[in-house]
């Protein structure tokens, strides 16, 4: 009769392997900690001749231990970082413009610095304001289809 305990090293390496390939699709840390658990309490412990019962509770405890310790300090680490980068139409608030058709009631054309064009209108606290073509704007928001811009503050350099 053969003894399956034998080969319980294999188990231990097929474990930590799944684990490692999960923990690339998940991306939490969480699998992380089990397969680096399993590999020194479970493979650790098989390699010193330990009982099957050791191994398992050896690995369990070094997985626990890490899942509590480490796992938070990483996940810190990763959410330490600047603000997201802003995509698709938050990323145009702020940006700079310059007005391709002179604004008419309000409402206009102008160039963002990406190179698109896009209707847009005053925002409310300049709707008195007319701009000309060529005038630079900043976009404040975008509401639709439509950018909202106010006039962009010229800077006094010498």
């Amino acid at each position: 009769m053969v003894d399956l305990t034998q080969y319980l090293w294999i188990i231990w390496l097929v474990f930590v392997v799944v684990c490692v390939i999960i923990e690339v699709l998940t991306l939490e840390f969480t699998f992380m900690m089990v397969a680096a658990g399993s590999l020194i309490g479970g493979l650790g412990t098989n390699l010193l001749g330990a009982e099957w019962w050791v191994q398992i509770l050896a690995a369990a405890v070094i997985a626990g231990l890490l899942l509590f310790t480490i796992r938070p300090l990483l996940l810190r680490a990763l959410d330490s970082g600047t603000e997201p980068a802003r995509t698709n139409v938050d990323a145009l608030t702020g940006m700079a413009a310059r007005v391709t058709a002179a604004f008419a009631d309000g409402a206009g054309f102008v160039k963002l610095a990406n190179g698109e064009t896009w209707t847009a209108r005053l925002a409310p606290q300049h709707e008195t304001l007319t701009l000309a073509e060529g005038d630079r704007v900043v976009v404040t928001r975008i509401d639709g289809a439509t950018a909202e811009v106010a006039p962009a503050e010229r800077s006094e350099q010498a």
